[in-house]
């Protein structure tokens, strides 16, 4: 397995928290998919959650080596938690630019404390 990009972020958990405070269901459906909507309005700490799935999709489009741009949008990168760690899952543009990388994997690690949000995204590659 190689490892064909990586990408890291932090997000102010407060920067989150006022953007849905002042633009509401319009800033979270631009960013959010409502997979990651439900998860993070069914926690008590909803806007930890949203900034840490923020910070994921940034790390995710650097990751990319794409930012925001080249088809790759907020919705493309999802962040999704079933039975075990967070992973990250592409649509649209942002698996277009996965799959031209080669990329068959990738690994996730999300972490938040009272003020930050922080993730990082590893794209691999199966050898052979």
């Amino acid at each position: 397995m190689d490892i064909i990009g990586t990408g890291i972020d932090a997000t102010e958990i407060s920067r989150i928290a006022a953007s849905i405070e002042r633009y509401g269901d319009r800033f979270i459906n631009r960013i959010y998919t409502e997979g990651e909507i439900a998860y993070c309005r069914g926690k008590r700490d909803f806007a930890s959650s949203f900034a840490a799935r923020f910070a994921a999709k940034e790390a995710a489009m650097k990751a990319l080596g794409t930012g925001h741009s080249r088809a790759v949008f907020w919705r493309g990168i999802e962040v999704v938690r079933r039975d075990g760690p967070p992973q990250i899952r592409f649509h649209g543009g942002a698996a277009a630019c996965a799959e031209s990388l080669g990329a068959t994997g990738s690994f996730l690690t999300i972490s938040h404390s009272s003020d930050l949000a922080i993730a990082q995204v590893i794209l691999v590659r199966d050898r052979g």
